[in-house]
């Protein structure tokens, strides 16, 4: 049987699904708002960054890989790891539900949880220290470090490279922040190519990332206990700090009214760039949306839930109040000018 020749407009062949998955879809959410709609964007640094370590002889062939996350960046490790043969130990904590420890463990990763949220630097603290344990124990293991391995942001050259080329200019970056690694991967590249791209933070209450005291952080995936050393503080014109309730309201608001399912740090994200892209028509924004929502069908896509948890159809500000942190802040919505300033001089690492 004689085949017609591939169309050239026909989709790539990949050779494996995190080929597959690393890039994200372009798509307009609004007027002059665009966002990098990824199924799991921290594949793309999980990926960067063990293909350079095998490369540089960091990372021997077969060797151990340990990292702590509790979120997508250990899916992505998973997903590699799998791949090349590494054998993958993740220390996370109790947010790691059941729906991501199931899909680890299928990817061959064993999982460890500490649940120390009284240690120095809180739980991400906790979670660092027995990394560096099981780092001593394993002295021929390779630790990614995402929250300070350079590699993290440098893996973005890509996405920048592909917004440009799909939009040309680009005016504004919003995203979540929480290693540091995407907003400012994507900026940076950004105004390597010769735009003044703005640069707006998505940050939530309980982080202390941009100088407030560490706290609770119901929303997960945004934020840290930490400084993470990707963090570029200098880099950032603009800091939202975003409610759990707020991004879960604007979560579900995305996917109705864009069809966008997607995770909770979406949502925070798309709040902000809506904002800013209602106050600048002419501009191009970009919103990043770091993860799909399957994970969070049973909790931020369920009534019942939030309504368990208090934070069903909360009564949301239409603006942020403008802050001067740590001062001030509206319970679910605020925003301060950070005017690329440096790293907060002193964070308070208080329960």
């Amino acid at each position: 049987m004689t085949h017609p020749p591939a169309s050239p407009a026909s989709p790539a062949a990949f050779d494996d699904m995190t080929e597959a998955m690393a890039l994200p879809r372009v798509v307009r959410v609004g007027e002059g708002l665009y966002a990098a709609v990824f199924n799991l964007m921290k594949l793309l640094p999980a990926k960067h960054i063990i293909e350079r370590a095998r490369q540089g002889g960091a990372l021997a062939p077969g060797a151990p890989v340990l990292e702590t996350s509790s979120g997508t960046f250990a899916l992505g490790l998973a997903l590699v790891c799998r791949r090349l043969g590494h054998p993958l130990t993740i220390v996370g904590d109790p947010a790691i539900d059941t729906d991501l420890r199931t899909r680890l463990e299928m990817l061959g990763t064993r999982v460890e949880i500490v649940d120390d949220f009284d240690a120095p630097g809180g739980i991400q603290g906790a979670r660092l220290a027995r990394l560096e344990q099981l780092r001593r124990e394993s002295p021929e293991s390779f630790v990614p470090g995402q929250y300070d391995n350079p590699g993290n942001p440098a893996a973005y050259l890509p996405v920048a490279e592909l917004l440009a080329g799909a939009l040309g200019r680009v005016d504004r970056v919003v995203g979540p922040v929480g290693s540091g690694g995407s907003t400012g991967g994507i900026a940076s590249a950004l105004r390597l190519f010769g735009g003044e791209v703005e640069l707006v933070a998505v940050d939530t209450p309980g982080s202390v990332i941009f100088g407030l005291e560490n706290g609770p952080r119901p929303l997960r995936g945004l934020g840290s206990s930490i400084l993470p050393g990707n963090v570029a503080h200098e880099a950032y014109d603009t800091v939202h700090w975003v409610s759990a309730a707020a991004a879960f309201d604007a979560t579900r608001r995305l996917f109705s009214e864009h069809g966008v399912f997607a995770g909770p740090t979406s949502g925070a994200a798309h709040l902000a760039a809506r904002w800013h892209a209602e106050r600048d028509p002419h501009g191009t924004t970009v919103v990043v949306f770091p993860d799909d929502g399957f994970r969070y069908r049973d909790t931020v896509y369920s009534r019942p839930w939030l309504e368990a948890q208090g934070m069903w159809a909360p009564e949301l500000p239409a603006a942020p109040r403008p802050v001067e942190p740590p001062h001030g802040l509206h319970p679910h919505w605020s925003v301060a000018s950070w005017g690329r300033r440096p790293s907060p001089a002193a964070a308070v690492f208080s329960a």
